[in-house]
């Protein structure tokens, strides 16, 4: 109860205070090609439930059926203000609105499309037993999965491989351990890091290490080296075809 009234509360203004800027980028998407500036993009929720999240388009109309769900930073599909608009995460900011409706919450897992899902373990899929957030601690860590996707001939199985894998044990972590205060922690670390990412990526190996996570799982967290194929929790194997 008292998470979801923090999420209203925290939601409710949010919406309020950057009203000015998310109705100014939206009339800029609108104006660049006369097509709607939002982006309802399918994603499953808790129980498995499909739900539309509301996203500022970055991208050209119908992006989508191209059949690639993961997005690099060289992607052709991205347009000239949705550079800008996913580089400040304003793209993110738009599901506040799926807050307020209640089928997300302002920190939880991040939400996938179905056709990762589809391919979740069985440990895995505790990940739909919440809400799914806007941001978590993937969220920060993998905040430039676009970077770290550019020049991928499959952009969708290199994210199975190298950002799944961890992206999947943090949310799992996270529902072990989430607190109202935990919550807080990583609202103000996600402000933080859109000044300074290796500042907030120090604060998070803290948190981890405080809370007796996995050695690997914490240097994952400090991003000092290269992401490598890794087998998604619950899984000895590292995915070789997405289908």
């Amino acid at each position: 109860m008292i998470k979801r009234a923090l999420d209203i509360i925290l939601a409710a203004s949010g919406l309020i205070i950057l009203s000015p800027i998310l109705i100014t980028i939206a009339i800029i998407v609108f104006l660049q090609d006369f097509h709607s500036p939002f982006y309802i993009a399918p994603r499953v929720g808790k129980s498995r439930k499909i739900f539309q999240m509301v996203k500022l388009r970055s991208m050209v109309v119908a992006a989508d059926k191209s059949g690639v769900d993961s997005t690099a930073s060289d992607d052709k599909r991205i347009t000239w203000i949705g550079h800008l608009i996913r580089k400040i995460k304003l793209d993110e900011i738009t599901q506040l609105w799926n807050v307020m409706i209640g089928n997300m919450s302002l920190v939880g897992p991040r939400p996938n499309v179905e056709r990762d899902v589809a391919i979740y373990t069985d440990e895995e899929l505790g990940l739909l037993n919440v809400r799914p957030g806007i941001t978590d601690f993937s969220s920060i860590v993998f905040s430039d999965e676009g970077s770290i996707l550019e020049g991928s001939d499959d952009p969708d199985l290199n994210y199975n491989q190298l950002i799944r894998p961890w992206k999947s044990r943090l949310g799992l972590f996270y529902i072990e351990h989430q607190s109202i205060s935990l919550d807080i922690k990583l609202i103000y670390l996600t402000i933080i890091s859109i000044m300074s990412r290796d500042k907030a990526l120090i604060r998070i190996s803290k948190i981890l290490e405080k809370l007796y996570a996995d050695e690997k799982l914490v240097k994952i967290v400090k991003r000092d080296s290269r992401l490598t194929p890794y087998p998604p929790p619950g899984s000895d194997t590292i995915l070789l075809s997405r289908d």
